[in-house]
């Protein structure tokens, strides 16, 4: 049994493997990274100081290492020219996925992945057979995949035969009840779960870890699986904290950089971790990019040269005109006016204003 810890360069994924080191240190975990060779140069400082406190190094890991040029630029010209979009995340695949599957190989694999608490998303869940995702900072540490198949009505007279077996203290009539009851389009699957979370996380995952045992997940194999009494639900501030308090601290494109415009002050960040030019940012961090790093963001223009673009609708070198950044900027100003947010860091409203962008860049 291979335990995997992927860092993707962002604040949750730099926590998680910090949180696990310190609350598990008897898994023999791997970290690793990919790297696309696009990422801005905070990334990899994030990754020496990771590894400084973990005291171990974190595997690289690079499409096409026998290319003469960049995996992204051999991709680029495989796919004509496409630059990659929410439509069509060919760079995900290649520069992500594909290199992490191989790296697994065929070995049975546990994948703990740093979805936190407070969000709303599953991420990625491989396809093959030998690699299982646990989510250590939320409630429900199993994969949609899993519970699906757990909690199916089939399943119900095991789960209570596995639910008796537990000490009599650990046991309740109503969590009894909830499991008897089937799932049916008035009482979800997302109900019967969340209900049974309420009642008793460490019971369902002990009901859970043991329906495993006839499957042939990866963790079929195991005796013992520590996260099975894990109840914690860590959430952003957790996170913050896990980065401070180990000396880490947050990843620098995350520091909140004050512009002024028309008279009017704002701050602007950038809101996650990946490659520079990554078509998931909001054109308030493309005007991040061109004023804080230049360099990469004309370098991201060059790829328009063929006559796709990041963004659908405009140009980088358009959205660089003096008139329209102001217009972005002011527009930014107005969102994070009328924003209510739950937390006080940037980086929030600007996730919150377009989405979380593609999971699997989160390995």
């Amino acid at each position: 049994m291979r335990h995997v810890l992927g860092i993707s360069g962002g604040k949750d994924s730099a926590a998680l493997a910090i949180y696990m080191q310190t609350k598990y240190p008897n898994l023999d975990i791997d970290y690793y990274t990919c790297d696309t060779g696009k990422e801005l140069d905070e990334t990899y400082q994030l990754i020496e100081l990771l590894e400084t406190v973990l005291g171990k190094k974190i595997t690289v890991l690079r499409a096409m290492e026998k290319s003469p040029e960049p995996a992204f630029d051999h991709f680029l010209k495989m796919y004509g020219g496409f630059l990659p979009s929410s439509m069509s995340r060919w760079c995900t695949k290649k520069l992500k996925l594909e290199p992490f599957e191989k790296y697994v190989g065929s070995d049975p694999v546990v994948s703990y992945v740093g979805i936190r608490g407070d969000e709303d998303r599953e991420g990625y869940i491989s396809r093959k057979a030998n690699i299982q995702s646990i989510f250590p900072f939320r409630k429900n540490i199993w994969s949609e995949d899993v519970i699906l198949k757990a909690l199916a009505n089939a399943n119900r007279a095991a789960l209570l035969d596995y639910y008796s077996s537990l000490p009599l203290e650990h046991r309740s009539q109503r969590f009894e009840d909830l499991l008897i009851q089937g799932i049916e389009p008035s009482f979800t699957l997302s109900q019967k779960l969340n209900l049974l979370l309420d009642l008793n996380v460490r019971s369902l995952n002990e009901i859970v870890f043991a329906w495993l045992k006839t499957t042939d997940y990866p963790l079929a194999h195991e005796t013992y699986f520590p996260l099975v009494d894990n109840d914690e639900v860590l959430v952003r501030d957790d996170i913050f904290r896990i980065l401070n308090e180990s000396g880490v601290g947050i990843p620098a494109y995350y520091n909140k950089i004050e512009y002024e415009v028309n008279g009017n002050k704002g701050q602007y960040a950038r809101s996650r971790s990946g490659c520079y030019f990554c078509f998931f940012q909001q054109k308030i961090e493309w005007v991040w990019l061109y004023e804080q790093h230049p360099l990469r963001f004309f370098q991201a223009v060059e790829y328009e040269k063929d006559g796709y673009t990041w963004n659908q609708d405009e140009r980088l070198e358009d959205l660089i005109a003096p008139e329209r950044m102001t217009q972005i900027k002011e527009e930014f100003l107005k969102k994070s006016a009328n924003h209510n947010p739950k937390s006080p860091f940037l980086m929030d409203i600007l996730a919150d204003a377009e989405g979380e962008g593609c999971a699997a860049c989160f390995l």
